[in-house]
């Protein structure tokens, strides 16, 4: 089953009896980059009652309810995410407490409602897993390898040279079986792949 992730960071607000929540949905390739954003969200809310949060990255989730009553903030915005079938997104709702205390039940609503109403009618696009494959080639075929990388619209993400040349190449996952074939064909053979035991 196919996930999604936001092709771009998107926000709303809501007011819920005087406490302003402000609803972020961010696409982040990890959970390092999730606490970037986190950072980023708290420089820019310096006087916010609560940044509450949920992530869901490649299996790197987590949420917090930032001082919130446990399981009223981070558990409802997760539920959310995962409603719409998302994956390398941080939701975060940024809350400045207006003076009339919610209850448990109305901080759950007001937490779901605010990542709801963000996420609502955003455009989604499939997620795709990367892999990266290491191939060591001679110093003959490199140029031919490169041209057949850059043809893919895969991404060169390292390079060295001893005996051989040594490509480590980023592409989708579901592209590393073939694209061994191919490099395999390409080089009548001798192209060697390291990592593989």
């Amino acid at each position: 089953m196919p996930t999604y992730t936001l092709p771009a960071p998107l926000t709303t607000e809501l007011e819920i009896r005087k406490s302003r929540f402000i609803g972020y949905a961010i696409p982040v390739a990890d959970r390092d980059a999730a606490m970037d954003e986190l950072r980023r969200l708290r420089e820019l809310h310096p006087g916010a009652t609560h940044v509450c949060w949920a992530l869901l990255a490649g299996g790197q989730s987590g949420m917090s309810d930032d001082g919130e009553p446990s399981g009223t903030a981070g558990r409802p915005i997760l539920e959310v995410l995962r409603h719409h079938d998302l994956d390398g997104v941080l939701a975060a709702v940024v809350r400045y407490y207006g003076g009339i205390k919610l209850g448990a039940g109305g901080l759950v609503r007001a937490y779901t409602d605010a990542i709801a109403k963000t996420l609502q009618d955003a455009p989604r696009v499939e997620r795709i897993a990367f892999a990266q494959l290491t191939v060591e080639v001679g110093y003959a075929d490199e140029a031919r390898v490169r041209r057949w990388i850059e043809s893919n619209e895969y991404a060169l993400a390292d390079s060295g040279y001893q005996m051989d040349v040594r490509l480590s190449i980023r592409l989708p996952v579901t592209a590393v079986e073939a694209a061994r074939h191919e490099l395999f064909d390409m080089t009548q053979g001798k192209a060697v792949f390291p990592d593989e035991t």
